[in-house]
């Protein structure tokens, strides 16, 4: 056998290792635009998304499925009743520099038409939670009331815009925020599936501590000495449910109004009137003084204070208050 290198072993060697060259080449670029890849999605993943919300359930809703994957922002200044919210400037420049932006409907807040067409932002996804969900008409208590100040022209067409008052609602609600958040980040996807699932159960658990807790009170009625905001959270539960005023809180009650509610109070035997967050009870106290009855608060959830915003309070912290005050205010069984 002959140990002489031909001229043809030198042809095949030098395929062989031009072949070598370029496999290794090719490896190279796999490795390199893997890693890019790699890089890419750690970027993404790392990015927040900037999320600004009108009202504060919405805030709370946002902030429990994002987590650290967004910051989260309210429009709405803590302390500030919700329906005398009137965009600054400010926001504008909030909302241009956003990923998403959340609200509920054009009935709650139809200052957000308006405010969107000022938006230069053309990757801003806006999020309308309400979307499909039904607004019921009011009953007792929602024509009382002569509307004044700013508010004049705020109408809801009829509806109560208090949606989220129905946990069912709140669900459907987290499901619209859920989508908006997946569209503009998909690549943590299951990262808010998984939270907004956690958070539906916890609003289910709620719905059945309130269909528990309301069920076989002395009294059936809720009394209130504000605007009609709980309209939803009564018919889920079956109660009945008498406002001295309309949708809007600044409508001033009119003589047979206050009539009306005093009356409700003595013919139903109830010994507490309820009032509501963040506005004057200065018409509560009186009815309250005039019947004999004692106060309670019950949260519409619109907003909350500052002290109780820096806290972190949230949505389901104030509905637990809830349900303790109406335990006590309709006489129901304690455990």
């Amino acid at each position: 056998m002959s140990t002489q290198t031909t001229d043809r072993d030198i042809k095949v060697l030098g395929i062989v290792g031009k072949g070598l060259a370029v496999a290794l080449a090719v490896c190279v670029v796999m490795v390199f635009f893997t890693s890019c890849q790699a890089n890419e999605e750690k970027v993404m993943q790392n990015k927040k998304l900037q999320v600004v919300t009108s009202l504060f359930p919405l805030y709370d809703f946002a902030r429990n499925i994002a987590q650290d994957r967004a910051d989260v922002s309210l429009l709405l200044p803590p302390g500030l009743e919700a329906h005398s919210f009137e965009p600054r400037p400010g926001d504008m420049v909030r909302l241009n520099q956003a990923s998403v932006f959340i609200y509920t409907n054009s009935a709650m807040e139809p200052w957000v038409q308006d405010v969107l067409k000022g938006v230069q932002n053309r990757n801003l996804k806006v999020v309308e939670s309400g979307r499909g969900i039904a607004m019921t008409a009011g009953h007792e208590g929602q024509a009382q009331g002569k509307k004044v100040g700013h508010q004049q022209g705020h109408d809801y067409g009829g509806g109560d815009p208090h949606i989220w008052l129905d946990f069912s609602n709140a669900i459907n609600m987290v499901d619209h925020i859920l989508a908006g958040f997946i569209e503009k980040d998909p690549i943590n996807r299951a990262f808010y599936q998984k939270n907004a699932d956690a958070y539906k159960a916890k609003l289910n658990n709620l719905d059945r501590q309130f269909k528990e807790g309301l069920s076989g009170c002395r009294k059936n009625v809720i009394v209130h000495g504000g605007h009609f905001a709980f309209g939803y959270l009564a018919q889920r539960y079956g109660l009945r449910y008498v406002a001295v005023s309309g949708f809007s809180p600044n409508a001033e009650p009119t003589p047979a109004g206050m009539v009306k509610i005093s009356e409700t109070l003595k013919a139903n035997g109830l010994n507490h009137l309820f009032y509501e967050e963040l506005l004057s009870s200065r018409v509560a106290e009186a009815i309250a003084r005039e019947t004999g009855t004692s106060l309670l608060l019950l949260h519409a959830a619109h907003n909350v204070g500052k002290e109780e915003f820096e806290r972190g309070v949230g949505f389901l912290d104030l509905m637990q208050r809830n349900l303790e005050n109406l335990k006590r205010g309709l006489e129901c069984p304690q455990p």
